[in-house]
């Protein structure tokens, strides 16, 4: 009966650490770049570590990456409505951009991702941006395994954006929020 309650123990204290990395993997999933602070989760910062994402010129730094598993690594970034935001994109994968490339493309409030992403399919010669550009707010250029590219662009009105990867298929899987309070 001991042996019984022993492995009974074991089995729960493995459950609750599984638990519990889940829960900060999530955390890890988001940004939040407000007032020029970012604050993020991860173990080697308590909750109420500051890490300063204030250039010299007040401009918000936010990075975000991209693998060959087609995957960002942030599905959520919040920043003030009217600051300038200069956004880096890294290709942290090693295949080429015409197998795997990847964008950061950040449309206005209420347009349908699936739509853009069939429009986008067919602008390959732009960088998979339809040419009218009427719904996107900023983007990035197509980057392949290896490369990064940094944007600036002033933050829209408050409210809640999508950002995707236009890459041919990648729209579906590769989204997030753009939150801007």
């Amino acid at each position: 009966m001991a042996y019984y309650n022993k492995a009974l123990l074991l089995f729960a204290v493995l459950v609750t650490i599984a638990c519990g990395e889940k829960n900060q993997e999530q955390e890890e999933d988001k940004i939040v770049v407000s007032d020029n602070i970012s604050k993020s989760s991860s173990p080697a910062l308590d909750s109420d570590s500051d890490i300063s994402n204030k250039s010299e010129n007040g401009i918000v730094e936010v990075s975000i990456s991209a693998s060959d598993q087609m995957q960002f690594n942030k599905e959520e970034i919040k920043v003030k409505a009217g600051s300038i935001v200069k956004l880096t994109l890294k290709h942290t994968g090693e295949m080429d951009k015409k197998v795997m490339g990847h964008n950061f493309v950040l449309l206005k409030q209420g347009v349908d991702i699936s739509s853009f992403g069939q429009k986008a399919m067919q602008a390959e010669d732009n960088d998979y941006i339809p040419e009218d550009g009427e719904q996107v707010i900023a983007h990035t250029e197509i980057l392949g395994g290896g490369e990064s590219t940094t944007i600036e662009f002033q933050a829209p009105e408050a409210g809640t954006y999508d950002f995707i990867c236009s890459f041919p298929g990648h729209y579906a899987i590769m989204k997030g929020k753009f939150i801007v309070e």
